[in-house]
């Protein structure tokens, strides 16, 4: 076995140390330009993946599909508001699916979950809820929510003022958001 010395002068080994951190800090560089690139590129193919379908392209089946979610999230967030309040349900369900920050396909908006700190959050608090898993308790009421989602999504119908409208809560909570109110409808807050 061969043994290892080390000849020259404490300069040299300094030297040696400081081209160490040298390389190793380069190295922490690329790989984070690389870690920076990689996520560029799975966010784009993202995106790209889930531009949403044309108009065209939509079948009779996943029409129905769409108005069964939005007529249920009507139905769990909005079944006692007046009509005003389930448009306003529905529109921003719409304008999230039209948004590049949620998924472009209705239920997939409705039935979006986040974890945050290993809690699973969803989008809209019924969704959550496994009472509202069974069929809706009010008949009358959810033939409405589907005749607003009817409204909605067939025919375009929308209030002007929440054009932008992203993000909605009761009257009775507060959370804190520090984002633009644009209108109160019911006992609902709407924000951008």
């Amino acid at each position: 076995m061969t043994e290892l010395t080390l000849e020259g002068d404490s300069t040299q080994v300094e030297a040696s140390s400081s081209l160490v951190k040298v390389i190793s800090a380069v190295l922490m560089a690329l790989g984070l330009v690389c870690a920076v690139y990689l996520l560029n590129w799975a966010v784009e193919n993202k995106l790209a993946k889930s531009e949403q379908v044309e108009s065209s392209q939509i079948t009779a089946e996943m029409r129905e599909r769409q108005l069964g979610c939005l007529a249920k999230n009507i139905y769990h967030e909005a079944g006692g508001e007046p009509f005003e309040g389930k448009v306003a349900v529905a529109q921003v369900t719409l304008n999230r699916a039209n948004s590049s920050q949620f998924p472009g396909d209705i239920c997939k908006v409705v039935y979006q979950k986040n974890i945050v700190y290993e809690k699973v959050l969803c989008q809209f608090s019924w969704v959550c809820d496994r009472d509202t898993a069974v069929k809706p308790k009010h008949p009358a009421a959810y033939r409405e929510s589907m005749e607003v989602a009817k409204k909605v999504l067939l025919e375009g119908f929308e209030l002007p003022g929440l054009k932008d409208a992203m993000y909605f809560h009761g009257d009775y909570i507060n959370p804190g958001w520090k984002r633009e109110k644009v209108a109160k409808i019911g006992r609902h807050i709407f924000y951008k």
